[in-house]
């Protein structure tokens, strides 16, 4: 699993179907300080995450295809939760909070 932050969304007119309804995201690896680091990649929302969340994201595709319960699924990515603080030897880390218009 991998602690990331959602830099955008990605938009496609024709998807598999088992993206049919689903959100899929753009993330960015961070480390435990929160800072970025590695490159973004695509992964599958199931937690009503948005620009800006940190989040908790499983990047192995049997994982990704147990969580939407579909076998031959071809997801490799989901987010599975969302962050509220990481807790370090060094301290406790706040996201930054994200404010979404409704």
């Amino acid at each position: 699993m991998k602690l990331c932050r959602v830099i955008g969304t990605s938009v496609a007119t024709v998807k598999e179907e088992v993206y049919q309804g689903r959100k899929v995201l753009v993330v960015k690896p961070v480390d435990r300080q929160l800072e970025p680091t590695g490159k973004a990649f695509l992964a599958v929302d199931l937690m009503q995450a948005g620009v800006g969340d940190t989040v908790l994201v499983a990047q192995e595709g049997n994982t990704a295809r147990q969580l939407v319960d579909d076998q031959l699924a071809p997801i490799h990515s989901v987010v599975m939760g969302i962050v509220d603080q990481v807790e370090t030897p060094e301290g406790v880390r706040y996201p930054p909070t994200v404010t979404r218009s409704t």
